[in-house]
């Protein structure tokens, strides 16, 4: 599974990242966490990035193009993995493709979660006067001057970016005004449908299969039961035999040699009817109407 999270400040795309990861087993790439990472493990992308962020510069688009590019290389992005922060614009994004493309990668989906501005300024401003009240500390980001501020960058930034997944028919939306639990369901069917990831059907359909194996291997039992009808011939062949060698005898003797064949026919018949099954009579029947 490989998919991107948008939505604006407050939309509840830490927490359902949080679930996919834990849900799923697939990784969360955050680019600052990655820019850190790299810079920290001294890779020549990440020595790059630690000399522009030195001198107050942003880092380039090819920089942080590079750092995924590795980071998906990893053992743990194999199952796939959630990208966050990135891309932020439509040159990134096309960034991202080609990226993808090279390393013959498929982006699953792109899910926007939707909201309400005025209602996140609002639940912002009342979270903010509760804490007040509590005598806690409130954190200079969480204000909503600061969230005005980050939603005006957020659609600056991310309008283009919504309209070119959707020409390519990669957006999904999901109404981020829904309950935790709601906004989760959501998302796994969006998934489901994306084929991001496999539905429980298959996974009971492979147990009926197994199910079905030792069924299968008692069939050779009941062919080999069939062969007990072949055994049941060998009467009606002595029989034959008696009737042959009776037209064969002298014509002194072929009254008496023909009244032992039909004795021994009498005898082999009832043989059959105790011991075999209900055919080899039948054949039996017939051959003697024949002579």
């Amino acid at each position: 599974m490989r998919i991107i999270l948008l939505g604006p400040p407050g939309s509840g795309k830490g927490t359902q990242a949080q679930r996919l990861i834990e849900r799923y087993g697939i990784v969360q790439l955050s680019t600052g966490e990655m820019l850190r990472a790299a810079v920290a493990a001294g890779t020549p992308v990440g020595l790059r990035a630690k000399e522009i962020m030195a001198s107050g510069g942003l880092v380039p688009d090819d920089v942080v193009v590079g750092i995924i590019a590795d980071r998906i290389e990893q053992p743990d992005a194999k199952k796939g993995f959630i990208l966050d922060g990135f891309p932020r614009t439509v040159p990134q994004a096309e960034a991202l493709d080609e990226l993808l493309k090279h390393r013959h990668l498929k982006l699953d989906g792109v899910i926007e979660l939707r909201v309400n501005e005025s209602a996140l300024l609002d639940r912002v401003e009342t979270r903010v006067a509760q804490m007040r009240e509590r005598g806690e500390e409130v954190r200079v980001d969480d204000t909503p001057e600061v969230l005005t501020k980050r939603l005006a960058s957020y659609r600056s930034q991310t309008e283009p970016l919504i309209h070119y997944y959707s020409e390519r028919r990669k957006l999904s939306t999901v109404d981020g005004m829904m309950t935790i639990e709601e906004v989760t369901r959501a998302i796994h069917r969006l998934l489901l449908a994306l084929g991001a990831i496999e539905p429980k059907t298959h996974a009971k359909a492979a147990q009926a299969k197994t199910s079905a194996k030792p069924a299968a291997k008692a069939a050779p039992a009941r062919r080999a039961g069939e062969k007990a009808p072949k055994k049941a011939k060998k009467p009606a062949k002595a029989a034959k035999k008696a009737s042959k060698t009776a037209k064969k005898a002298p014509k002194g003797t072929k009254k008496a040699a023909k009244k032992t064949a039909k004795r021994t026919v009498k005898k082999t018949a009832k043989k059959t009817a105790k011991k075999g099954p209900k055919k080899a009579p039948k054949k039996v029947t017939k051959k003697r109407a024949k002579r």
